[in-house]
């Protein structure tokens, strides 16, 4: 487990008080027919995770589940772009999606965040944040030379070439989740069969209603 010495910034400023909402989250979540839930996915670079994030996502809103999708990429163009990729701005990064997905989940929602989040320590700052079983990790397991012979964005190319550093799985860290609970190999499985087996996974586990994803 690796784990970045940094400071843990100032959660809220003076004079601020916490209100509680008229509408809770479980009456939202009543309302949608579901159970609130973050499927966390974690990989390398390449590996599959806004892929098949996007392909859950898409098999949720046919099934008529209520969902989102907070893909790495797209946070950094707006709220995370004044972030680096040095260890404590990715950090500092998972911090800031674990509470905006936070905020999601008190809407009903079930969620997915599509981040490389390379450390195990900061996916158990996020799971903490939650309520007991909301938080689910979904392990992108491609192996390495397979996501560089993919390499979409050209950026393990830049990385051997030292044009990138910090780079995850080249020379900065990735730790492997040890206990995901959903497990998925994109180098052995369609987008399909991934989408299938995440979407399975939640109505085994009841967050949302059976149905016949045929």
């Amino acid at each position: 487990m690796t784990t970045a010495n940094t400071k843990t910034p100032s959660l809220k400023t003076e004079n601020t008080v916490w209100h509680n909402q008229q509408i809770s989250k479980s009456q939202r979540a009543e309302l949608k027919q579901q159970k609130p839930a973050l499927l966390w996915y974690t990989g390398l670079s390449g590996s599959g995770k806004s892929t098949v994030a996007n392909a859950v996502d898409a098999l949720l809103f046919k099934l008529g589940c209520h969902s989102y999708l907070l893909d790495g990429d797209n946070v950094r163009h707006g709220l995370n772009g004044d972030l680096g990729f040095s260890d404590e701005a990715r950090i500092e990064n998972i911090r800031r999606i674990s509470e905006v997905a936070k905020l999601f989940l008190d809407a009903g929602l079930v969620v997915s965040t599509a981040f490389i989040s390379p450390f195990a320590s900061d996916r158990a700052l996020a799971k903490a944040k939650l309520e007991d079983g909301e938080f689910i990790e979904v392990f992108i397991d491609t192996p390495i030379s397979v996501c560089e012979q993919r390499d979409p964005k050209g950026l393990y190319k830049k990385s051997r070439a030292g044009e990138i550093k910090d780079f995850t799985g080249i020379d900065s860290t990735y730790d492997v989740p040890t206990a995901p609970q959903i497990h998925v190999k994109t180098d052995t499985q369609s987008v399909e069969q991934c989408a299938e087996q995440i979407v399975g996974y939640l109505m085994a586990q009841g967050f949302i209603s059976k149905a016949d994803l045929s």
